[in-house]
């Protein structure tokens, strides 16, 4: 298990976890969400159970279903859907901000 957690932890991008898994996939779809499938993939992994009682092979095969599944979710969907990250969450997918927002925050940095 040890091992394929340090691999893990060698790999830095979407298309660099994609690759290892050996899934292939649209660069096109991971160029637009690449942070998201990653975040996503995260996601699964953290409220999967029993992980640690699997081999290695177990486990590569189960982290390689979850990034499957993560990448799957952005090619039927998007990122305002999938609300993945907070600002998505908290704005329902609408980015704005309101002159009145933006006042105060000028106001409080010049204070600062």
């Amino acid at each position: 298990m040890d091992g394929l957690i340090q691999k893990l932890k060698a790999l830095s991008s979407a298309n660099e976890f994609l690759d290892f898994f050996g899934i292939e996939y649209d660069e096109r779809v991971v160029h637009v969400n690449r942070l998201h499938i990653l975040k996503r993939f995260y996601q699964y992994l953290h409220r999967a159970e029993g992980l640690e009682a699997l081999n290695e092979i177990e486990m590569f095969r189960r982290y390689r279903e979850f990034l499957v599944q993560a990448y799957q979710d952005f090619t039927t969907s998007n990122a305002a859907t999938e609300k993945v990250f907070k600002v998505f969450q908290d704005t329902d997918g609408k980015q704005h901000v309101t002159v009145d927002a933006l006042r105060t925050s000028l106001s409080t940095r010049r204070a600062a």
